[in-house]
């Protein structure tokens, strides 16, 4: 059973812990609710880099005492950067979390930003940007979302440009702490052997300023659907990547359920329809998966693979076959329920783990605005019908409806 307590401090911070008995653990995590979906074209990139800053050294610790001080107890400590929102976050034993929650704390309140760590970081930034660049399995989603999402925030990348990388210095970081990092955006989330009060204690000793609250304004995006489009890149690469797909339900829609089974059903597993079609009976293609990226307000739902110039056109009829079946034909009864015992199957082993324990609590308090428990989760999966699945499908799944991106090499022509 999911021990999970809240308390919300005057300063407007959150706290979220859940309590896991017998556990000699913990993940803690410290959350603001901004990410690059509220920059704009000049910043794009700073709230990533200023992530990277963090880690920079405070007024107290340098940046190698900031690692050495968890490391050398056993812990670890990481950070990651959303569209919508940043993480810094730890893992160790009990009898060290309070140190843990010292040193980040220590992070994200008295981070220095010098001018020539803000250099030296560009650097590192800018080679992570390359390696994207390089990478067509993870440039390609990038792009699609920068294409579909094309005249919103949504669309910018998280790293930003090599420009705008370039060009940060200490007073942009100042600003844009100031402007977005403020508590009201914030919650501080634990899961694992530490206790509620305690967690509670320790904000409220390293966390005493007033509420100042965040000048945020996020443009939000009315429509589930976006318009069709096709795009080819191209690359010095041997094959061909693509990604077929389309926007759709967000965490704030309850239809966002139908979504995650209809991707189960259709690309996710060894047992799916597109795997089994493109890979068990034409080996065609090594990968082959549907995917649901979802955002507070959308989701970006499509299927990527990769294949040589000569399958290509193979690829994506047998694609669109398989679309068409499911707009066409009911799912069955059986084949519905082993797609809901598989989403529940995945959701309840990642439980597993501390720190997706962790990052499940944060963020159904982020969109939800509470923290659904398993079993609501699992009752929601329960409840979906067949017809509900062969509506969406109907929805979303026209392949004429469907925006198309294709990374390839040079000289290979694309119908």
């Amino acid at each position: 059973m999911e021990q999970i307590k809240k308390t919300i401090l005057p300063n407007g911070i959150k706290i979220l812990t859940e309590t896991i008995q017998r556990a000699k653990s913990f993940s803690l995590g410290f959350w603001f609710d901004v990410g690059s979906r509220d920059e704009n074209t000049l910043n794009n990139g700073i709230t990533h880099f200023m992530e990277h800053m963090f880690f920079k050294g405070t007024k107290k610790r340098s940046a190698k005492k900031i690692v050495t001080d968890i490391e050398s107890c056993g812990g670890y400590l990481n950070a990651f950067t959303s569209k919508e929102q940043t993480c810094y976050y730890g893992r160790g034993l009990v009898e060290h979390f309070d140190l843990t929650f010292d040193v980040i704390s220590d992070m994200v309140q008295n981070s220095v930003f010098r001018q020539s760590d803000i250099k030296k970081e560009a650097g590192v930034i800018v080679d992570e940007l390359m390696d994207i660049e390089d990478n067509p399995e993870e440039l390609i989603y990038d792009k699609f979302e920068e294409i579909l999402y094309a005249g919103n925030s949504l669309s910018y990348p998280i790293l930003g440009s090599e420009k705008n990388i370039r060009k940060f210095n200490h007073k942009d970081f100042i600003d844009y702490r100031k402007k977005n990092y403020s508590y009201d955006r914030m919650l501080i989330v634990s899961s694992g052997g530490t206790d509620h009060k305690e967690v509670v204690k320790l904000a409220e000793k390293y966390f005493n300023n007033h509420l100042f609250k965040s000048q945020l304004n996020r443009k939000l995006i009315n429509k589930n659907k976006t318009a069709a489009k096709f795009s080819i890149i191209e690359k010095n690469i041997q094959q061909i990547h693509a990604i077929l797909g389309t926007s759709t339900y967000g965490y704030n829609d309850k239809k966002r359920i139908y979504v995650s089974l209809l991707s189960q059903l259709l690309g996710e597993g060894s047992s799916s329809r597109l795997f089994q079609s493109l890979r068990e009976r034409n080996g065609i293609a090594y990968q082959i998966h549907s995917f649901l990226n979802s955002f507070l307000d959308t989701s970006v739902f499509g299927v990527y693979f990769s294949t040589n110039e000569k399958m290509i056109g193979k690829a994506i009829r047998l694609i669109e076959n398989e679309l068409l079946k499911i707009c066409n034909t009911k799912i069955s009864d059986r084949e519905l329920s082993k797609a809901k015992e598989a989403l529940k199957g995945s959701i309840i082993l990642s439980m597993e783990n501390t720190s997706n324990r962790m990052i499940r609590i944060a963020q159904s308090e982020l969109y939800y605005g509470k923290v659904k428990t398993l079993e609501d989760t699992i009752n929601e999966i329960d409840a979906v019908k067949s017809k509900n699945i062969w509506d969406l499908a109907n929805e979303v799944l026209d392949p004429k409806m469907l925006s198309k991106l294709f990374i390839k090499p040079p000289k290979v022509i694309i119908d």
